[in-house]
């Protein structure tokens, strides 16, 4: 037997039904729900690994001049990789989440 071809069919969106007050109350939509976010931060982490992958090229390829012409892939790739991986969800925001600028008011 071969492999099946195709698209695997699962489901997007998180559960409808999850309390986020009360996460054990249904112990289905609780794991429900953990699938869900760790397919997103797959699929976040993936991305990262595939800006990483251009930029690698833009470098090769530019070679003197990638400081210019890689800007906007670096940028790309530093905000894809801000709050994404295993283990920060403990942390408050400020520490992993993208750089928040200062407005400067004049007094």
């Amino acid at each position: 037997m071969g492999r099946k071809k195709g698209v695997a069919e699962f489901e997007e969106s998180p559960p409808d039904d999850f309390d986020p007050s009360n996460p054990y109350k249904d112990p289905v939509v609780m794991l429900e729900m953990r699938e869900h976010i760790v397919r997103e931060k797959w699929i976040d982490i993936e991305k990262a690994k595939i800006l990483r992958e251009r930029l690698r090229w833009c470098y090769r390829i530019e070679g003197v001049n990638h400081l210019q012409k890689c800007r906007h892939l670096v940028q790309q790739y530093l905000d894809s990789t801000r709050g994404i991986g295993w283990g920060k969800d403990q942390r408050p925001p400020c520490l992993h989440g993208p750089k928040v600028e200062a407005t400067a008011e004049s007094e």
